[in-house]
């Protein structure tokens, strides 16, 4: 692990285990993923991306309130986890310019759900089939639970990946493949290149997890070994590559309606997207009066503006 990347996982140990005593019992599990934990270049201003696995939405976000964590209404926060879930949430440790974490907080039936074979968008399987961390957990059963969901939603990459595989594969091709795939499934501020960085950090994650799925692919006659590669017996039918091609333009559009829920749930959620815009980009942004006062209404000129105007190159690589 690079120094910069452990010193950021002994952050987010420290942060995950004041966000567990301030959740009142209710976490079961924080998981850490993104670039605190693969050391690509994080700032003082990125955010600790965690996945916080709870018991109960309501008592959670109850908790919160009574720590003075969280200054939404727990009873707005429950009711806004039914709807696209998970909720995004900020947490710090309350020290002014200490860690933030932006929280995906999910229950045991929306991860399984969201990890399943139906998953309604790729919000979180597009994560869980990265590299994660388990920063906390509950008990050893807890912990064994979540690796076996991860560990099912990565047997079944091949599923949604056999349309975008049109040439033969190896566990790093797959690899790098299946991330511009889930990338190209979200609105993102970074480069259309990023996913390329990333996969880079994630590298040997993605050659030992995706190397055990091609060979069973192989077993059960799903693809035949050439050369170094693997490629699929028969394309994806019509009926499989209309569904997933589907399922990546639902979750685009979910991600937008995921970006307006996010305003109610995330405590400063503008000054946050302000500094990640700013630090994809590597220029400074400076919101108008009209903009920071109605963003919600004066800043998507802008936004659209920014999204479809992204660099096609990484200008911190």
């Amino acid at each position: 692990m690079k120094d910069g990347a452990a010193s950021s996982w002994r952050g987010a140990q420290e942060l995950a285990e004041d966000l567990v005593n301030a959740g009142g019992g209710h976490v079961q599990c924080v998981l850490l993923y993104g670039s605190h934990l693969y050391g690509t270049s994080p700032n003082r201003y990125s955010a600790i991306d965690f996945i916080v696995l709870v018991d109960d939405y309501h008592g959670f976000y109850t908790a919160l309130n009574k720590s003075q964590r969280l200054q939404r209404s727990a009873a707005l926060m429950s009711a806004m986890a039914y709807i696209l879930p998970p909720n995004v949430i900020a947490y710090s440790q309350g020290a002014e310019g200490g860690r933030l974490a932006k929280c995906n907080v999910v229950n045991r039936n929306h991860l399984e759900g969201a990890l399943g074979a139906r998953p309604r968008d790729h919000y979180l399987l597009g994560r869980s089939v990265q590299e994660l961390g388990f920063v906390w957990s509950a008990s050893a059963d807890e912990r064994m639970w979540v690796e076996g969901l991860l560990a099912k939603a990565r047997e079944r990459v091949l599923t949604w990946m056999s349309p975008y595989l049109t040439e033969p594969v190896n566990a790093y091709g797959l690899g790098r493949r299946m991330l511009e795939v889930c990338y190209q499934g979200e609105l993102r501020p970074e480069a259309a290149d990023r996913y390329r960085h990333t996969f880079e950090a994630q590298e040997d994650h993605f050659i030992q997890v995706l190397g055990p799925v091609l060979s069973e692919a192989e077993r059960c006659g799903l693809m035949i070994a050439e050369e170094g590669k693997y490629r699929l017996v028969s394309p994806a039918s019509a009926g499989a590559t209309l569904r997933w091609k589907s399922h990546f333009m639902r979750s685009k559009l979910r991600a937008a309606m995921r970006a307006l829920k996010n305003t109610l749930t995330f405590d400063d959620w503008l000054s946050y997207i302000v500094r990640k815009a700013e630090r994809h980009s590597g220029k400074t942004i400076s919101l108008t009066w009209p903009e920071r006062q109605l963003p919600l209404v004066f800043l998507w000129p802008r936004a659209i503006i920014f999204l479809l105007s992204r660099p096609k190159r990484d200008p911190r690589q």
